[in-house]
């Protein structure tokens, strides 16, 4: 039987990428976009594209929905992952056209990547995924692929599943308990992302 996936319907535009590849991964996918049909989601992944202020006001629009997020993944601990800005969301603020205030699940500041001469941005292609401090044991060493202009300086480095590099060390993957965020796009990344979506369909945080 398939893994149950409440895939949130915020206006996102990766949001039927990400779902094609949930499926390929062998996931009954669900598109949700009020509190109360989340409500009853076994796991949750949030994309996510665009601006940080956009994305969140996108999110907090549908009904009841942020409320439904704290309950079932914060109270409840179902499986939660967040993709791109989705991950993003989970800091304290994003610093993107101005402040915006962010979930505040994981400490932490999204911040601009700075351009240099030898450093293009945003920061766009493959690069190496190296694992840090990853409690879930979901993300593995490889190649993913990246589309982003601003990075999640984590407040506490226990916080930080994994990095990239990309003129200094950048945050790609978040975790704690049963929340998983990741800055790369698993539904881009090929192989290397499809094993990544199985196994947070296995996942039993």
């Amino acid at each position: 039987m398939a893994d149950r996936v409440a895939l949130i319907d915020y206006g996102a535009g990766n949001l039927h990428s990400v779902e094609n590849a949930l499926r390929r991964a062998g996931a009954e996918v669900a598109l949700v976009s009020d509190g109360d049909t989340l409500a009853k989601a076994e796991r949750i992944v949030l994309p996510g594209v665009g601006a940080f202020g956009a994305c969140y006001s996108g999110l907090a629009s549908l009904p009841g929905m942020i409320e439904a997020l704290e309950g079932r993944v914060l109270k409840d601990g179902v499986p939660f992952l967040g993709i791109c800005v989705g991950m993003q969301l989970l800091a304290d603020k994003g610093l993107e056209h101005g402040e915006t205030p962010g979930l505040g699940w994981i400490g932490g500041e999204v911040r601009a990547l700075e351009p240099s001469e030898h450093v293009k941005v945003p920061h766009m292609g493959w690069n190496d995924v190296v694992v840090a401090d990853d409690a879930s044991g979901l993300i593995h060493p490889g190649e993913a692929y990246f589309l982003h202009s601003y990075a999640f300086d984590v407040a506490n480095n226990a916080h930080v599943a994994a990095r990239t590099d990309h003129g200094g060390a950048v945050t790609a993957a978040v975790a704690r308990d049963n929340i998983l965020g990741v800055q790369f796009h698993p539904e881009k990344s090929q192989a290397y992302g499809l094993a990544l979506l199985e196994r947070f369909l296995k996942w039993k945080p």
